[in-house]
């Protein structure tokens, strides 16, 4: 077993990235994930691994030192919230377009404009849907522990290397704020400029060398015939991901009549929901899309048709409801789909998820 800690999930983003051999952070503070820097600069990590950890200007800078850093093969990072996220959103496209691995960690706040910083989930459109212009997408994790906030960083590393591709975790103030027991991974070494060259040589710019072309790390091409190439081929990665990287967790759901469907904090509300719900004979379940995007379609569309009812509960007016609507859809199914949400940063309740499950379904 690794060494155990009581952690902020901020403070363990910021443990989990040195733990995992990053090579730099490039971020602005912005509430309520600001400890991510925060405790990167308490630890120091340029004295012990050297990596890297750097406050950017804004959230423009600091994406495009990301874009700069992935370009070279590096592991690097940022982390924002939702505003400063917004702001990131071409250098993003830029980094997507660019077929760059990199990590971003977005912990939520509510909207729209300033909004708040309390929690929201209301940022799945701007993740899942693209946010920046053009057609590209993010792996998307979202994590509903502290300790999958800590496990989340190295496999989106993991991830976005696979496929050379920017990999987002999709969190929230709550779960950035919230502290739990966790069991941190052993330190992994950085890897050597070596290591970097055997991994990455065919397309990073570390340097040319006589034994190869040059490689050149741009999203730019003035040739339209070119360019629907670059995002065919784009195309058919994405296609491989939603292939082979779709995760997420069913709870309760051999024998539910009725699903409910959550990521994220509300998937911890709900685990209590159905709770009581099969205390009072109902029989729910949970599903728990992990990666956001490639979306759990099929899982949906299995448990649909198998329950009589699906209430979605989001921290939002209701944004992931579309995706769950369009697998039922897609199956040509017609069980009800249903919606609760909250909205500028209020939490629901097991209690509120459990009465609108019976307005909607039991009581009519």
């Amino acid at each position: 077993m690794g060494e155990l800690r009581l952690m902020k999930g901020n403070e363990v983003i910021a443990e989990a990235a040195i733990r995992c051999g990053c090579d730099g952070y490039f971020g602005y503070p912005i509430t309520p994930q600001s400890e991510v820097m925060e405790t990167l600069m308490e630890l120091k990590p340029w004295e012990t691994t050297g990596m890297v950890v750097l406050q950017a200007e804004s959230e423009i800078a600091s994406i495009n030192m990301v874009y700069g850093a992935a370009g070279t093969g590096k592991k690097v990072m940022t982390s924002s919230s939702s505003p400063g996220i917004s702001l990131m959103l071409e250098g993003i496209s830029y980094i997507a377009g660019a077929e760059l691995p990199c990590l971003i960690v977005n912990v939520q706040r509510g909207g729209p404009g300033l909004g708040t910083i309390q929690p929201s989930q209301a940022d799945y459109f701007q993740t899942v849907k693209g946010g920046g212009h053009g057609d590209y997408r993010l792996i998307t994790l979202a994590p509903s522990s502290v300790q999958e906030m800590h496990d989340f960083v190295g496999l989106a590393f993991d991830l976005a290397f696979k496929y050379r591709n920017p990999a987002m975790i999709l969190t929230d103030g709550a779960l950035g704020q919230m502290m739990e027991k966790v069991e941190l991974a052993d330190q992994k070494p950085r890897r050597t400029q070596e290591e970097v060259l055997r991994e990455t040589g065919s397309w990073a710019t570390t340097g040319k060398t006589s034994d190869r072309e040059r490689n050149i790390v741009t999203s730019l091409e003035l040739d339209s015939e070119k360019m629907e190439k670059n995002n065919i081929r784009l195309q058919t990665k994405y296609r491989q991901i939603e292939e082979d990287e779709v995760r997420y967790e069913e709870i309760m759901c051999e024998d539910a009549e009725y699903l409910l469907v959550a990521f994220g904090t509300s998937s911890r509300i709900c685990q209590k929901s159905i709770e009581i719900l099969r205390e009072k004979g109902i029989k729910a379940g949970l599903l728990r899309p992990i990666t956001l995007w490639p979306f759990p379609s099929e899982a949906v569309a299995n448990l649909a048709r198998r329950v009589k009812g699906i209430l979605m509960v989001e921290m939002s007016a209701g944004q992931m409801l579309e995706d769950v609507k369009l697998a039922v859809f897609n199956a040509c199914l017609c069980v009800p789909v249903e919606f609760t949400g909250r909205m500028g940063g209020i939490l629901p309740s097991p209690g509120e998820v459990v009465e609108v499950l019976e307005a909607k379904f039991l009581n009519r």
